[in-house]
């Protein structure tokens, strides 16, 4: 009975993590647990609870397009993709140093998949993350501007450690999303980090942004501090669908 008890008032205290270990431990005694170890397990069983819980949050949160991690990662697949390179991204030091990576190389080589797969080890290290294909992001900013909650958006963005920025320069700039962009990065600029994928290299994109003076600062904010891949070969959606048997 005292167990009982014991496990309503941990679940009323919404401490789950204990109420499952302690139900572990009665259902298995062990006559050479201290109280002090008892104590610990509880402890430790409450902190991996709350923390799985934070994680699955921030997944959620993120909103990836692609369900992806780095022990995924085929090298095979992408030239111009080392190990080496990905496991010390993995490591997101560059995010700690609010710096960017920006991945370019043409389309279904893995862009987007490995963009995803390092938002995934950012959300487990703890950083927020928020994934958006470029054009659904100037969507979301111009029902935002139409609706008033634009600066709600703009300091959401802000918080986030970490912005990837998918597919973008796929379609030239308007003006208005031209100042969205901007005003985006200026907010984030030394406080945070953004992934870009695109098809084109960087210098080609004054070209999509289309004003050279915000193409200047826009290009500046993303690209001089950041960590470049160019990804090539096959599309991997048709070598993937080439290896299929026939039906």
């Amino acid at each position: 009975m005292l167990v009982e008890q014991t496990l309503e008032k941990l679940a009323a205290m919404k401490l789950h993590g204990m109420a499952t270990e302690l139900r572990r431990l009665t259902a298995v005694p062990d006559t050479n647990l201290t109280p002090f170890d008892v104590v610990g397990l509880l402890a430790d069983a409450e902190w991996t609870h709350r923390d799985n819980k934070r994680l699955t949050s921030r997944l959620r949160q993120a909103r990836f397009g692609v369900s992806a991690s780095v022990e995924e990662i085929d090298y095979s697949l992408a030239k111009g993709l080392k190990k080496s390179e990905i496991l010390d991204l993995a490591t997101c030091g560059w995010l700690e140093a609010s710096n960017n990576v920006i991945l370019t190389g043409p389309t279904g080589v893995g862009k987007s998949f490995l963009a995803c797969a390092l938002g995934q080890r950012a959300c487990r290290l703890g950083f927020s993350v928020v994934y958006r294909r470029a054009s659904r992001l100037f969507d979301e900013a111009a029902q935002a501007r139409a609706d008033g909650t634009f600066p709600v958006l703009l300091r959401r963005l802000a918080k986030t450690r970490l912005l990837i920025l998918d597919d973008f320069a796929l379609e030239p700039l308007g003006a208005p999303e031209r100042k969205v962009l901007l005003e985006i990065l200026e907010d984030r600029y030394g406080q945070s980090s953004t992934i870009v994928t695109s098809q084109l290299d960087p210098s080609k994109w004054h070209a999509i942004i289309g004003d050279p003076t915000l193409a200047d600062a826009i290009s500046d904010r993303l690209v001089h501090n950041a960590h470049r891949l160019n990804l090539q070969g096959e599309s991997i959606r048709k070598l993937k669908a080439s290896r299929k048997p026939p039906r």
